[in-house]
């Protein structure tokens, strides 16, 4: 075997600040061969980021060192690289895709400004060279009209379309070796497929290393040829993807494989009185254009939507980004207006102002995708729990809150001597465990989930999905569950409504839609989901 393309050997990471070191990679060797795609796989905090920045050095030095190690490029060691070399390399011979597209990306440059500048960097192209090359990068991505897009800006474009240009960028200079950060992370399952075939046919095309940092293991079966598996700063197991899946040897690695969200949904009963129902839905924003702002179009969200949700129910909502199905529930919950009757238990309240709400308002609540972006940093986890106690139930003295405060974490599994923490003392999972105590608190009737799980490691939303099925059983709540992601619909949802461009495409009970889809648009979100051939993925776009 030849030498391989890089080399990293007995690599530590510490991080230090006021006055204590702590170690975030411990003594990790691997190799990558060229032409060769190496998973690195774990949880968050597990260290992959850490020791993937390591090898361009973009960890925040001083604060960051590295007690032990070397990196092996080419031959060279990157660690002992001083600026000039470094810049070399950088965008050169080794690029990096990152998680977030979006946070990635300049929003006030074009798509054209952004590659451009890194060919006039590394190439000295400018002009009309540049622009020939620009497009070139954008066809060979799978951007469609890239004349057009040239110049757009980030937040004009899909999640999908961030990430092809974000490709496009790290591909500009026909790198050796291709970093790809969570590349897939924030996307559909259909886009997260298409963006997982492009890296793919690219890297045979140009004869490119990848190393691949996931916490899905469903990801690295599709892509890798070899997988390092990472846990508290160490590599557990190394070896071909098809050995690790088939024997795992360390006991990490069996919990990572069995980590998917398993279980049926509670079985559903028809003689349960309806929480929710709405007929013929609509949520139209209006398009106004000319001098005098007149409507001159609609942007049909969600139109003539038709549901019933019942007493220990979940309906799951799936669909692409821009579906319309968190539209749907916003509009169900009367936070933004629509068309149409909607009844909460029995209750028409289509047509209920703010204040005819505000009295309904403990009965319906709602855990967003975010947990971070959804609880103040500035108030303790007691205080975001009780705070709709404060508001729903004042009759309550400060001892009946807290010790309602106590029972709600103790029921979502959080020990209830933590509430007087904050919300950044905790990690993704309990914050969204916090976030669920926080709107079972009230006992509500009707919860609705948008993207609770989507933001989880595996494991983690495993764990929650576990969760949400005994709080359902124990309370008899109405779930709609809102997610782009199939096996966490398929195991909490009883009834299933498909949506696209703001229409159903397919509704029923959730069993025969998983089993037997009957729309091309269904069979290809079930294809990209469960890794079926059977569908063309390029079906749903056309």
């Amino acid at each position: 075997m030849t030498d391989p393309l890089l080399s990293v050997r007995d690599l530590s990471v510490a991080f230090h600040q006021g006055g204590n070191t702590s170690l975030a990679v411990e003594h990790i060797s691997f190799d990558i061969q060229r032409g060769e795609t190496v998973a690195l796989v774990g949880e968050s905090g597990s260290g992959k980021s850490v020791s993937a920045n390591s090898i361009l050095k973009l960890l925040p030095y001083p604060s960051a060192s590295h007690p032990s190690g070397e990196i092996l490029f080419n031959g060279k060691d990157l660690l002992k690289a001083n600026d000039a070399e470094l810049r070399n390399v950088r965008g050169n011979d080794i690029t990096m895709i990152f998680q977030e597209p979006m946070t990635s990306l300049n929003p006030l440059h074009s798509i054209e400004r952004q590659i451009g500048e890194i060919l006039e960097l590394h190439q000295g192209l400018e002009g009309a060279a540049a622009r020939t090359r620009i497009l070139e990068l954008l066809n060979q991505v799978g951007i469609r009209e890239p004349e057009k897009r040239l110049s757009a800006y980030p937040h004009e474009l899909s999640g999908g379309q961030r990430q092809r240009v974000m490709i496009a960028m790290a591909l500009a200079n026909r790198p050796e070796l291709l970093i790809a950060d969570e590349p897939t992370t924030a996307l559909d399952v259909t886009v997260q497929a298409q963006i997982l075939e492009l890296l793919k046919k690219l890297k045979d095309e140009h004869g490119m290393s990848m190393l691949f940092i996931t916490h899905d293991l469903g990801i690295v079966r599709k892509i890798a040829d070899r997988v390092c598996v990472m846990t508290k700063g160490k590599i557990v197991e190394t070896g071909p993807t098809a050995e690790i899946f088939a024997s795992p040897q360390h006991a990490y690695t069996r919990h990572l494989l069995a980590s998917e969200p398993k279980g049926n949904p509670p079985p559903s009963d028809a003689s349960k009185p309806i929480v929710m129902e709405a007929s013929d839905m609509k949520v139209w924003f209006p398009i106004k254009a000319g001098f005098l702002r007149k409507v001159v179009d609609h942007v049909k969200a969600v139109d003539g939507i038709d549901l019933k949700l019942r007493a220990g129910q979940t309906l799951g909502v799936v669909g692409e980004s821009g579906s319309g199905k968190t539209t749907l529930g916003l509009a169900l919950t009367r936070l933004i207006s629509s068309k149409g009757r909607i009844a909460f238990v029995g209750k028409d309240i289509d047509r209920y102002s703010f204040n005819e709400m505000r009295p309904l308002r403990n009965r319906m609540q709602i855990v967003f995708q975010d947990p971070y972006g959804s609880l103040s940093p500035r108030m303790s986890v007691a205080d975001i729990i009780a705070e709709g106690l404060k508001i729903h139930e004042r009759s309550l003295s400060e001892n009946e809150r807290d010790a309602r405060v106590a029972a709600a974490l103790e029921e979502v599994g959080l020990d209830p001597s933590t509430r007087w923490r904050y919300p950044h003392e905790f990690s993704g999972g309990q914050r969204q465990r916090i976030a669920i105590a926080r709107a079972m608190v009230l006992k509500p009737q009707f919860v609705m989930l948008d993207e609770p799980t989507s933001a989880l490691d595996m494991s983690v939303q495993a764990q929650v999905v576990d969760l949400l099925r005994d709080l359902q059983s124990k309370h008899d709540l109405a779930y709609l569950f809102i997610s782009h992601d199939l096996k966490v619909v398929r195991a909490l949802a009883n009834e299933m409504i498909v949506m696209r461009m703001g229409k159903v495409v397919e509704q029923g009970p959730a069993e025969r839609i998983f089993s037997a889809p009957t729309e091309d648009y269904t069979k290809a979100l079930m294809a990209a989901a469960f890794d079926i051939e059977a569908v063309n993925l390029t079906a749903i776009r056309q």
